[in-house]
């Protein structure tokens, strides 16, 4: 006799989230991990260059086979079943004990590394970071540090779920190439490079490349400080080729690309910080506060962050031209503890990740990244990028905006047929991805059109007035 289903919903109440593979891949990721936090304790039997090998194999195969049954058992499209029944989606006690172990180790991360086992004063590493030393022996011929293992850990991350990304929306191109993209962008530039060069020469690597070859002020907010001038000025041909190559990068390339593309080239082709929100964190991205009260915190905060990037940056220029520790009776060198700690560290850091299971994938992206603000200012004001809506499509499902990471009220635009030119869309195209009708388009137009010449699309007529929606 079969069961009955007391419930009164029309749709099953209890879905089969894990089948019996899933569960063992499951098992197979945590065994992994397990090796990882023992290691963390200076068990020795575990501390060896065989078990780091088996544990990140073992964390790899769990996610990438229950990635496997998750999606290719089933046909293509977008799959979020279940999404706000699950304890580790839906902001429950999974979720707040993930956020909780993530943010604790960020803090140990940038602020006590001798917790996690890096050796002071020369001595050797032990514990995490001592257990990643034969892999950056082999990588760079020299012991681990934190941020070794921070990268080795943050690049797996961004590959194994970027496969599962991948997977997931196998159905659209666009999703596809751009995730192998910083897949490609966070391994080869953010890791492998930067690692390799600081190996063959300390100069060449560390100074030059600092820890991710591929970022450009704002975001590599200590480019301009005298340390890493000094070290360009002073690096021969190659040093002189950097110094200009991030000059350009900032003063033309990324306008240009800007003006073209808009901010999606970067912050949803190239950045690691958007590649892992994409990936690691694409199961929260329904979590990002979509109210009028969070965009209005969200502009004065990031802007903020700009103008505070700006004047730390004059500041320290000031100083490396006229040699002067002081402007105006500012002192410079806090101004640029301060920015590092509280920006650099504990905002990008700390809650940039250690927040996705509670507030979203994007919480650095959209509250904090000066990168973010300076390319999303050019975006809205002289880029040819937008999302145009076909508004008499639209059936306000509003799968739009709930799974967009960045907190845009997509369905708002849609209904009302207005193009969509916000200055924090990232262009990730999930909106479209998800839209059943094909409301949602990401294409470029014609700059000298403002948002508000796009947004006259929809006119609603009563009997004595017409009223325009702008």
């Amino acid at each position: 006799m079969s069961k009955v289903n007391e419930s009164m919903s029309l749709a099953n109440p209890a879905p089969p989230f894990l089948d019996a593979q899933q569960k063992i891949a499951s098992a197979i990721g945590a065994i992994g991990l397990l090796i990882l936090f023992l290691a963390s304790f200076n068990v020795s039997s575990v501390s060896t260059s065989t078990f780091l090998s088996v544990s990140l194999l073992l964390m790899s195969v769990g996610v990438v086979w229950y990635s496997a049954r998750a999606y290719l058992t089933k046909k293509p499209g977008i799959k979020n079943d279940g999404v706000w029944f699950s304890s580790i989606s839906s902001r429950g006690v999974i979720a707040w004990i993930a956020g909780i172990i993530i943010t604790g180790f960020y803090v140990l991360l940038y602020w006590y590394p001798s917790l996690l086992g890096l050796g002071q004063d020369g001595a050797a590493n032990m514990g995490l970071v001592g257990f990643f030393d034969p892999l950056s022996q082999f990588i760079k011929g020299k012991p681990a540090s934190q941020w070794f293992v921070y990268g080795t850990l943050y690049t797996i991350a961004i590959l194994i779920f970027g496969l599962k990304f991948i997977w997931k929306y196998r159905h659209n191109k666009y999703q596809v190439l751009r995730t192998l993209s910083v897949m490609f962008f966070q391994t080869a530039f953010a890791f492998l490079i930067p690692e390799i060069l600081e190996g063959l020469n300390e100069p060449l690597g560390a100074a030059w490349f600092g820890t991710d070859a591929k970022n450009m002020w704002p975001l590599d907010y200590d480019f301009f400080h005298a340390w890493h001038l000094d070290n360009l000025r002073n690096g021969g041909s190659l040093g002189m080729f950097m110094l200009i190559w991030g000059l350009l990068l900032i003063l033309v390339i990324s306008p240009l690309l800007t003006y073209f593309y808009g901010k999606r080239w970067y912050c949803s082709w190239v950045c690691g910080c958007g590649g892992l929100a994409e990936t690691a964190g694409d199961p929260f991205r329904q979590l990002s506060d979509k109210s009028l009260r969070a965009w209005k915190v969200e502009r004065w905060m990031i802007h903020s962050v700009l103008v505070f990037v700006f004047v730390m940056t004059a500041l320290v220029l000031f100083q490396y031209f006229t040699d002067q520790s002081s402007f105006l009776g500012i002192p410079i060198y806090p101004v640029q503890k301060w920015y590092g700690f509280f920006i650099g560290a504990a905002f990008s850091g700390v809650v940039g990740v250690g927040f996705y299971p509670i507030m979203g994938s994007r919480v650095w992206c959209r509250f904090g990244c000066p990168m973010a603000a300076l390319l999303g200012i050019q975006q809205k004001f002289f880029s040819r990028f937008r999302i145009t809506t076909n508004g008499g499509q639209c059936i306000s499902c509003g799968n739009c905006s709930t799974y967009c990471e960045m907190g845009i009220d997509v369905r708002a635009y849609a209904q009302k047929g207005q193009n969509i030119v916000r200055a924090s869309c990232v262009g990730c195209g999930i909106c479209a991805a998800v839209c059943p009708r094909g409301v949602l388009r990401l294409e470029g137009g014609s700059a000298d059109i403002s948002s508000k010449t796009d947004q006259l699309r929809t006119i609603h007529i009563t009997e004595d007035q017409v009223q325009v929606f702008s």
